[in-house]
C-alpha cells in the first residue's frame, strides 16, 4: 500500500458542511455543565461560501452568560482540523484550565477536555484557541463570556445589551486564503483581512428605538487589525473595558481596540434615521454595521441617567495610592524587537540593492533602515520576487504608532518565523522569549515597563496580553500618567511607545504573557512566568 503524504495546507472546500447558524446567548447557572464543540461549517460571506470553523456551529460561538462568583464546567469536544486547546481570555481562573500547552495536554481530534471556570470579576471576556491561534481565530473560533455583576447597580441603566465581535478575514479566489500546516505565514505584520465582520457578519443590520440606550460590549477578535470605532449620529459613553468599569465614565467620539481588547460603551440613539457603525483609519472609513433608528420611543426614558457620568469607587481608591507606583523604578523592563533576515535569499552575483517594502522609493546600495518608517531595508530582489503576481497594499497606512493596514502585502505573506523573529527581551537579564524566567508571589504588585523599540527591523504596534495570574492597571504612557484607570489584561503599545503597567498578582501557577497579534505569538513572541502561593 502506498503511503500518501499529508496535505501541506488546511482544507478550504465547504462542500457537504453544515451551514453556519446564528450565534446564541446561553445562560449558565452555578454548577451547570455545557458542551462546546469545535467543527467545520460552511459560512456565507457576501457572494462566496467558504469553509470556516465554529464553536457549536456558529461564528462567533455561543455567548456564555454567567453570574459573578459562579462556577461552571465547559466540556470542549474537538472535531476540527488539528489538536487544540481553548484559552479563557481574561478570566482569573485555576491555572490548569488556562488552556495553553503549558497547562494541559492538547485536545486531539475526536477527544474532549472538561474545564472548570470561575468568574470573580464582572465584565466581558472571550475564548479562542491557543495552538495555531493564527489559523483557528481567522477561521472563526472565538466567542464571548459575559459575567453579570453581583451588584445590580454596577453598570448604569440601559434598555438592553448587545455583544459585538470585530474581526476581519482574508478571502482570495472565493475561499479563506490558505494556511500552511507546517508554519505560520504573514509573520511580519500579521494577517490582515479584506472582509470585515461584525458579529460574524459582513453586512450586519441592527435596529434601535428613538431614545434607546444600548450597551455595546465590543471585542476585537482579529488576528492583527486595530479597530477605531465610531457611530456618527448617536452619542457614545465609555463605561468599561477588559475587566469591568472604568474609573470615570466619559462621552467619547470613538474608541480604539487592539486585538483581544474589549470596550464597553453605552449608546444613546437620540435621533431617528439610518446610522452606520464605522471603523475609521487615517485613509478611509469602513462601514461595519447599518443601524436603523425608528421613531418609536423607548421607555422608560434613560436620557438623564445617560448624562450622569459616574465614578468607580474601587478605582478611585487605586488612584489615591497610585503616585508611589508611578514614581517607582520598574521591577521588570520588557522590550519588543523584530529581527528580519532575507540576505541569504538575495541571490548571488553582482551588487545588492536594498529597498523598503513600504516605501519603495527608498533605495540604498548598503544595508540600513528606512528614513520614513525605520524598517530594515531588504534586498530589492526579494521585494521584486514577492511582488510578482500580487497586488500592492494601501500605502502610508501607518499613523499614530499603529499599522492600520498591511503596507507590504507581498513581503508580509512570505514572512515566517524562519526569516522574521519577534522577540520579548528582558532588558535586565538579556533573556528572550521562552528563556525569560520571572518569579512572582501571590499578593505582589509588579511594575512592568513595556518598551516598543524603534531600533527594530520592523517597528510596529503590539497588544501585550497577560494570562490569568492577575489583572493590571496601565500607569503611564511615555511618562504621562494614565487619565482613566481600568482593570485590563491587554494593553496596546504603539510604535516607539513606553508603557508602564502595574500587575496585581492573585493566582498561583505557570502563566503566559505575549503579543496578541496571532502571527507574532505563533512566531515565539511570548514568555512564561511562575507564581507561588
Amino acid at each position: 500500500m502506498t503511503e500518501h503524504a499529508a496535505p501541506s495546507s488546511f482544507p478550504t472546500d465547504p462542500t457537504g458542511l453544515a451551514p453556519c447558524r446564528p450565534s446564541e446567548v446561553v445562560d449558565l447557572s452555578d454548577g451547570e455543565t455545557f458542551e462546546l464543540e469545535i467543527a467545520p461549517v460552511a459560512k456565507r460571506l457576501g457572494d462566496a461560501t467558504v469553509r470556516m470553523l465554529a464553536y457549536n456551529g456558529s461564528i462567533p460561538g455561543p455567548t456564555l452568560r454567567v453570574a459573578q462568583g459562579s462556577e461552571v464546567e465547559v466540556d470542549v469536544v474537538n472535531r476540527g482540523d488539528l489538536e487544540t486547546t481553548v484559552h479563557w481570555h481574561g478570566l482569573r481562573l485555576e491555572n490548569r484550565y488556562d488552556g495553553t500547552h503549558e497547562t494541559q495536554e492538547p485536545i486531539a481530534i475526536g477527544e474532549r477536555f472538561p474545564s472548570r471556570l470561575t468568574f470573580p470579576d464582572p465584565g466581558v471576556y472571550w475564548y479562542h484557541p491557543h495552538i495555531r491561534e493564527d489559523y483557528g481565530q481567522e477561521m472563526g473560533l472565538y466567542g464571548n463570556v459575559l459575567v453579570v455583576p453581583a451588584d445590580p447597580g454596577y453598570w448604569p441603566p440601559a434598555h438592553r445589551e448587545l455583544l459585538l465581535t470585530l474581526d476581519d478575514v482574508l478571502v482570495e479566489d472565493g475561499a479563506v486564503a490558505p494556511f500552511s500546516r507546517s508554519e505560520t505565514t504573514h509573520a511580519a505584520m500579521g494577517r490582515f483581512g479584506n472582509v470585515l465582520l461584525v458579529g460574524g457578519e459582513p453586512d450586519l443590520a441592527l435596529t434601535a428605538r428613538l431614545g434607546e440606550v444600548v450597551r455595546l460590549y465590543l471585542t476585537n477578535t482579529a488576528n492583527t487589525r486595530v479597530f477605531k470605532v465610531r457611530l456618527p449620529g448617536a452619542r457614545m459613553k465609555l463605561v468599561g473595558g477588559d475587566s469591568g468599569r472604568c474609573e470615570r465614565e466619559e462621552v467619547v467620539e470613538d474608541v480604539v481596540l487592539a486585538p483581544s481588547e474589549r470596550i464597553v460603551v453605552d449608546v444613546l440613539f437620540d435621533r431617528p434615521g439610518r446610522l452606520t457603525l464605522e471603523h475609521l483609519t487615517p485613509e478611509r472609513v469602513h462601514p461595519l454595521a447599518a443601524i436603523t433608528v425608528s421613531e418609536d420611543p423607548a421607555t422608560p426614558s434613560l436620557s438623564r441617567a445617560f448624562e450622569t457620568l459616574r465614578r468607580d469607587p474601587e478605582l478611585a481608591d487605586e488612584r489615591r495610592g497610585l503616585g508611589r507606583h508611578v514614581r517607582a523604578a520598574p521591577d521588570k523592563t520588557l522590550a519588543f524587537v523584530a529581527e528580519m533576515d532575507f540576505d541569504a535569499d538575495a541571490g548571488a552575483g553582482g551588487p545588492v540593492v536594498y529597498t523598503c517594502p513600504m516605501h519603495p522609493a527608498v533605495v540604498a546600495d548598503a544595508p540600513g533602515r528606512c528614513p520614513e518608517c525605520g524598517m530594515k531595508l531588504l534586498p530589492e530582489a526579494i521585494v521584486a520576487r514577492a511582488a510578482a503576481g500580487h497586488e500592492h497594499g494601501d500605502s502610508h497606512a501607518h499613523a499614530d504608532g499603529i499599522e492600520w493596514e498591511d503596507d507590504m502585502v507581498e513581503i508580509n505573506r512570505i514572512t515566517t518565523p524562519a526569516n522574521t523573529r519577534w522577540k520579548l527581551v528582558d532588558r535586565t537579564t538579556g533573556a528572550e522569549n521562552e528563556a525569560i524566567a520571572w518569579q512572582f508571589t501571590v499578593g505582589d504588585r509588579v511594575k512592568i515597563r513595556l518598551v516598543n523599540e524603534t531600533d527594530s527591523d520592523h517597528p510596529m504596534h503590539h497588544p501585550f496580553h497577560v494570562h490569568g495570574a492577575g489583572r493590571f492597571l496601565t500607569l503611564a504612557r511615555d511618562g504621562v500618567v494614565e487619565p482613566n484607570l481600568m482593570w485590563s489584561d491587554t494593553v496596546l503599545v504603539r510604535t516607539g511607545e513606553t508603557v508602564d503597567i502595574l500587575l496585581d498578582v492573585t493566582n498561583p501557577g505557570r502563566w503566559m504573557a505575549h503579543c496578541h497579534i496571532a502571527e507574532h505569538h505563533e512566531s515565539g513572541m511570548m514568555l512564561s512566568f511562575d507564581v507561588t502561593a
